[in-house]
Parts: structure tokens; sequence; C-alpha cells
């Protein structure tokens, strides 16, 4: 069972302290440049390849594939889909009330008189509103510490962390946020998520026997 904070922290080691100091770089990054510098400086490395990946690889940060994933978990164990889909919906809630809160204007808009000079993957709808922060980062980082944390193998959380920053770097290259965004974004996923584990995953009706079996394991 879980006994807290102390033991959820143990458990998502292997993702948490790495994100620690991708964090900090991160913020030293941010106090050294503007954002006009570090968005330009993203969106002038551009590819084919990566225009042709990267529209697949900010899916993995999309609601819905948290959604079916949970529902793949509830024919297998209703504790672990139970964690990782209300972990989805608490962060999900958090990041819309903060994106409503500061209504942020997107890249497309805020560089609306420089918009010549910015690399768009073609065909791709951009959104121009509720920048802040980036949703699919706060889903993947979400996600990556409920699965880090439910994962009999705890290294699986390097993994999880790579996937993470990667849907963060898509919804950058894509144009779709700011690099603010895509910080906060990960904060807010990797700080809510670890608190609600720490508070739901203690209590007995969560532990006990009916919830650790699923639809197909009675």
């Amino acid at each position: 069972m879980n006994t807290g904070a102390k033991n959820v922290l143990h458990k998502v080691r292997y993702l948490f302290i790495p994100y620690i100091f991708i964090l900090c770089a991160c913020l030293v990054i941010k106090l050294l440049y503007t954002r006009h510098d570090i968005y330009f400086a993203i969106n002038s490395f551009h590819t084919d390849f990566l225009d042709s990946i990267e529209p697949y690889i900010t899916y993995i940060g999309d609601g819905v594939t948290v959604i079916l994933l949970s529902a793949i978990l509830v024919l297998f164990n209703y504790r672990s889909s139970f964690l990782l889909i209300t972990s989805y919906v608490l962060t999900a809630l958090t990041a819309q009330i903060l994106k409503y809160s500061f209504d942020m204007p997107r890249p497309k808009a805020y560089f609306a008189a420089e918009l010549d000079k910015i690399h768009f993957v073609k065909g791709l709808y951009i959104l121009t509103v509720h920048s802040f922060p980036s949703g699919h980062t706060v889903t993947a980082f979400s996600a990556g510490v409920v699965i880090t944390y439910l994962a009999k193998n705890k290294a699986w959380g390097l993994v999880l962390l790579f996937v993470a920053l990667m849907v963060g770097y898509s919804r950058m290259y894509l144009s779709q946020h700011f690099f603010e965004d895509v910080t906060v974004g990960s904060a807010v996923g990797v700080l809510v998520t670890f608190l609600w584990l720490s508070y739901i995953d203690r209590k007995p009706f969560i532990n006990s026997p009916r919830w650790n079996r699923g639809l197909l394991k009675k």
C-alpha cells in the first residue's frame, strides 16, 4: 500500500530525479534568453522527416490516448485504470483553468507580424488562443508519472520521461506552444499527479482485492 508522498517519490525516482535537472536547465534557458530567441531557435530547425513524424508524436499527449489506455487497463486492473484516468482528469482540469485564466496567445497570433519567418508544417491546423500551459505536455507527463508508478520495472521511468519530453518538443516544433507553455505544462503534470497519487493510493478501498482485478481477471 502507498504510505504517502515518500513512497510515491521512491517509485517514480527514475523519472522524477532527471526531470528535476531538466526543469532547472529549462529555467536557466528562460532566464538567459527571450521568448522570441527561444521560439525562433526551435522553429529554425526543421526537416521533412520531422514534419512527417511530429504530428503523430504529439498525439501521444492527447487525452484520447490516455482514455483508450485506461479503457484497456480496466480489462486487467481496476486500480491501475482508475489512477491513470483520474490523474488525467485532474491535471487536464488544472490545465484548462490555467489556460482560461491566463488566456495567452499562441505563436501564430503572438508573432502575427512575422509569419513569413515561421516554418509551419503543411496541412496542420494551427491554434491561436489559450496557449499557457500546454495541455498535451501536461497529459504526457502525468501519464508518464502514473505508468512509472505502476510499472514493476521502475527504470521504465527514463523511457517515459523521454517520451513526455518528445511530446513537449512536438508542441513547440508544430508552433502550437511556446517554451514556457511546455515547461510549466510538464511541472503541472508531474506535481499534480504526484500529489494525487500520494493522496488517493493510500486509501484502503483502492488497495482492496476487488480493485486489483479487472473485467478479464476475476
